[in-house]
C-alpha cells in the first residue's frame, strides 16, 4: 500500500512538471509568433545608429526695433555712397502730425557739402534733398564726391520750398578714390633693425648700433643717416 501512494505521487509530480513546462513553452512560442519580424539589416542598422540628440531650446534674443531716442547717425559706405539710418521718438513725432505746417510737407533728407567749412546749418558749400518714404528709417545716399565732408538733416519739405529740421547727423569724410600720394620714408628695413637688436643683447655698444643703423637707412633712397647719428645720444 505505501509503495503504491508513493509511486502515485511520483507520476503527480511527473505530470505537473510536463504540464507546467507545456505552458511555459506554448507561452514563448506565442511571443515570438506576435513579435515583428526584422530584417538583419535593420536589426544592424539600429545598433550602430546613435540616437537622435534632442536640440536644445533656442533663446532668442531680439533686438528692439526702437530706443524711444531722437538721433540720426551718418556713415560712410565707400567713396560714393553714405548710409543714414535714424530714429524720431514717439513725443517728437507726435508733435509733427499734430503742426498743420507738417501736413503738406513730404520727407526728406538734405544733404550738405561741408568740406572745409565749419558747419552752422547756414554756411554748406551746397546742398541736396534726397525724397524718402514717410516710414523709412535709414537710407543710402550716392554722393560720388570722394575726399569730401558731408552731413545730413532730416526733415520735411513744404510746397513753398520752406524746410523744417528734425534731426541733424554727424559729419563725416568720404575716402580718396585713389593711391594715397603720402609717401613715408621714415621706415628701416625689418631686417636691419633685427640684426641690430641681436647685437644689442649680445653686448655690441649703443653708439655702434646707431652708426649701423644710420648706414641702414642711407640704402633707403630719401632717408638721411645724419639724422640717426645726431640722435644718438637719445638712443
Amino acid at each position: 500500500m505505501t509503495a503504491t501512494v508513493w509511486a502515485a505521487v511520483a507520476i503527480l509530480l511527473v505530470l505537473s512538471v510536463a504540464l507546467f513546462l507545456w505552458i511555459r513553452t506554448d507561452r514563448t512560442r506565442r511571443r515570438v509568433a506576435t513579435r515583428p519580424q526584422i530584417s538583419f539589416d535593420e536589426e544592424f542598422a539600429q545598433e550602430i545608429s546613435p540616437e537622435p540628440l534632442q536640440q536644445p531650446s533656442e533663446f532668442v534674443c531680439e533686438l528692439p526695433r526702437r530706443y524711444g531716442q531722437d538721433r540720426l547717425a551718418l556713415l560712410v559706405r565707400d567713396p560714393g555712397w553714405l548710409f543714414a539710418y535714424w530714429e524720431v521718438s514717439a513725443t517728437r513725432l507726435e508733435a509733427i502730425r499734430s503742426s498743420p505746417k507738417w501736413r503738406n510737407a513730404r520727407p526728406v533728407l538734405r544733404l550738405y557739402n561741408v568740406t572745409g567749412v565749419d558747419f552752422n546749418g547756414h554756411n554748406a558749400l551746397s546742398f541736396v534733398d534726397v525724397p524718402i518714404t514717410p516710414d523709412a528709417t535709414s537710407w543710402h545716399i550716392e554722393v560720388n564726391q570722394p575726399n569730401c565732408s558731408f552731413c545730413v538733416d532730416l526733415g520735411r519739405l513744404a510746397p513753398n520750398g520752406e524746410f523744417f529740421t528734425i534731426l541733424r547727423s554727424n559729419i563725416v569724410t568720404t575716402p580718396r578714390a585713389a593711391l594715397s600720394d603720402r609717401i613715408d620714408e621714415e621706415w628701416m628695413w625689418i631686417e636691419g633693425i633685427y640684426r641690430s637688436i641681436v647685437k644689442a643683447e649680445t653686448g655690441v655698444s649703443s653708439v655702434l648700433i646707431v652708426e649701423e643703423l644710420g648706414r641702414k637707412a642711407a640704402e633707403i633712397p630719401g632717408v638721411s643717416s645724419a639724422t640717426l647719428i645726431q640722435d644718438r645720444g637719445e638712443v
